[in-house]
């Protein structure tokens, strides 16, 4: 399946060396090439790895840990909904859809 494939690109692109963030972040890059927004160093950055891999197009919200960070991303056309809270707490939830799960407003940062 594609997120089997994902994966397996994933794994390879960690054990050889990137930081998990960053193999996301070369795999599912934001949409940089029309965008005035984007810095030149992160330009070049995203111009390197589009000559490394073709971007993971989606259909995609993917999470991500290595046991010390969390994170979430999606591809860069958009297509996939993502809600997200920080708590109080410390606590990281993301879900593709809004009310998943009921949170006390006071606790959301």
């Amino acid at each position: 399946t594609d997120s089997g494939i994902f994966d397996n690109v994933l794994e390879i692109l960690t054990i050889t060396g990137r930081p998990l963030p960053e193999a996301v972040t070369m795999m599912m890059p934001q949409a940089w090439e029309n965008s005035t927004s984007v810095q030149p160093e992160l330009r070049d950055w995203y111009k390197y790895t589009a000559s490394v891999m073709e971007p993971w197009d989606g259909p995609a919200l993917v999470c991500f840990t290595d046991g010390d960070g969390v994170g979430a991303s999606l591809d860069r056309n958009g297509l996939r909904p993502c809600r997200y809270y920080i708590t109080s707490d410390n606590k990281f939830i993301v879900s593709s859809e809004a009310g998943v799960l009921k949170m006390p407003p006071e606790t959301v940062v």
